[in-house]
């Protein structure tokens, strides 16, 4: 690729769009989020993983109410990520389950009465995607830092040229007190 080449643009996720109006006030809609291979590979991408073997998102869009909706979800998925130490892949089998719910009449709190739902409440949309609320889901379920079996953190110690770094070791401040109190014993005290 030359300097005057474009970057290849990344392809967009993938989407399960429903129509709110066709669930709320009627009967239960079930999905079932299998995005194929080079859907996983964008996925894959998006969320910085080595690679997406296995994704699925199955659940119902449920009226609730005149006019709200209930998605509920159970995520099943194979993920490989790079160890948070040595880069080396991680594999990891994940499952989790979302339930939302999409109200038609919803108030977005005061920053004085902002609390924490007991459940994750949004306004309803005209268009309820169930492939961006899965990889959403995804992304929330993957594990933070990865490790690889054997993969530690070691003590890095930097210092310029000439000079001894500090280890965290020589950072803790009563560290040489033991050490400075036998030295400054008089010859024949005894611990007392």
């Amino acid at each position: 690729m030359t300097e005057q080449d474009p970057a290849p643009a990344s392809l967009p996720l993938p989407s399960l769009p429903f129509r709110s109006a066709a669930v709320s006030g009627r009967k239960t809609l079930r999905f079932n989020f299998r995005p194929d291979a080079a859907e996983r590979a964008q996925i894959a991408q998006a969320l910085d993983l080595i690679d997406l073997p296995e994704f699925t998102f199955k659940g119902d869009l449920s009226p609730s109410g005149r006019s709200d909706v209930v998605m509920r979800a159970d995520l099943a998925a194979h993920v490989v990520q790079p160890c948070s130490v040595t880069l080396a892949p991680v594999h990891s089998t994940l499952s989790d389950q979302s339930e939302r719910r999409f109200v038609q009449d919803y108030v977005e709190p005061d920053a004085d009465e902002l609390e924490i739902p007991a459940e994750d409440t949004e306004a309803m949309p005209e268009i309820i995607d169930i492939a961006a609320i899965a990889i959403e889901a995804l992304a929330l379920a993957l594990p933070l830092y990865p490790r690889a079996r054997g993969a530690e953190f070691g003590e890095a110690a930097f210092a310029a040229p000439g000079v001894a770094p500090l280890t965290s070791e020589s950072l803790k401040p009563f560290a040489g007190l033991a050490g400075l109190a036998e030295k400054l014993k008089k010859p024949g005290e005894s611990d007392v």
